[in-house]
């Protein structure tokens, strides 16, 4: 157990000596940033630090809608609405969808997606082989709830398989897509519009927004009929917005997003290129998420005052999951560093 005073960036404090640090959820390093931050300060000196009212009031910020109508066209979707956590969002639409369909659970499905309905232990192709064989011969509405990726063993979900689907009942789908949102599809903008989707499947995407796009908020993508639906929901009209200086910070930060993206991609790009046992890690594509079966490997990189990833999740009974997390303020030097150590347990552990 780590504890520290500040938030950790490229390195982390404890005991007052620095370590560097390759963890967390900031892949795009603004959680550090400067520039970002005075986009933040430029925010609150024009909306204040919270909106505490609720969207419904008669006192409207046009600073919501326009981030909204944004996140809209940039993800690809018909419409998207803003709150404060990626869990509330989540949660208004398993409320939303409450006696729509036949609830269905993905494995390792996000907390904020939980619901009343049938969970399962699979692994993902069994569960996706599950789904088509229980879709089949169904007569009710189906609504399926997952994750895009999974975020601690660096594994892309396959959605292929959704063509595959039958025609004769509406289905929904709801993506959590809050570890590639930033990150993934085109100009970092996640999922939505990547999918191809039988006529019959409608799309739901949540995201927090605290992540790779380091703001304290969860969105909710889909059509403008969904999205009107959660609008009618108390659980969203009593519940305080996401803070508006974070938005303002948002549509004015696009420039630096993809800056740190691409800054991002070059610092994964250069951590594969030197590591001699690539088969160590599990990862894919431009995700800065990079796992190991190797536990012991963060027991080693501590001794040379280097934290990664390694801990129980989702609880402390659970199994441990041992990651290297890049992020975008990561220097060559760190990345030579964390090479240089890991080259060195290989060749004590796999001679």
């Amino acid at each position: 157990m780590f504890t520290t005073h500040s938030i950790p960036g490229r390195t982390a404090f404890f005991d007052q000596q620095e370590w560097r640090y390759f963890s967390g959820t900031s892949y795009l390093g603004l959680s550090q940033s400067i520039d970002f931050q005075n986009l933040i300060i430029q925010g609150i000196q024009r909306y204040g630090t919270h909106f505490g009212g609720s969207r419904l009031s008669n006192v409207r910020l046009e600073i919501f809608e326009q981030a909204e109508n944004y996140l809209a066209e940039w993800t690809g979707a018909e419409a998207a609405l803003t709150v404060s956590s990626g869990t509330l969002a989540g949660q208004l639409v398993v409320k939303t969808l409450h006696n729509r369909g036949k609830f269905y659970f993905a494995p390792q499905v996000h907390p904020a997606l939980l619901g009343e309905g049938k969970y399962s232990k699979l692994d993902f192709q069994e569960w996706t082989n599950f789904i088509l064989q229980e879709t089949h011969p169904s007569t009710t509405p189906l609504i399926l709830f997952s994750n895009t990726l999974n975020p601690l063993k660096a594994n892309l979900y396959d959605f292929t398989w959704l063509q595959q689907l039958p025609s004769h009942i509406p289905i929904t789908l709801v993506l959590d897509d809050s570890h590639g949102i930033g990150i993934t599809g085109k100009n970092g903008a996640g999922v939505f519009a990547t999918l191809q989707l039988p006529e019959n499947v409608g799309l739901v995407v949540i995201a927090s927004l605290g992540k790779a796009l380091s703001m304290p908020g969860g969105v909710v993508l889909g059509s403008k009929k969904f999205i009107q639906n959660i609008w009618q929901s108390p659980h969203f009209g009593g519940a305080s917005p996401i803070t508006p200086a974070y938005l303002h910070a948002f549509l004015q930060a696009q420039d630096l997003y993809e800056q740190q993206r691409q800054i991002l991609f070059q610092n994964i790009e250069f951590f594969n290129s030197q590591l001699e046992l690539p088969t160590l890690f599990q990862t894919f594509g431009n995700f800065p998420v990079f796992y190991t079966k190797e536990n012991n490997l963060a027991d080693f990189l501590q001794q040379h005052k280097v934290l990664i990833s390694s801990f129980s999740y989702p609880t402390t009974q659970s199994e441990t999951i041992t990651r290297v997390v890049l992020n975008a303020e990561h220097t060559r030097t760190d990345l030579t560093q964390l090479t240089h150590f890991i080259q060195e347990f290989v060749a004590l552990t796999h001679p």
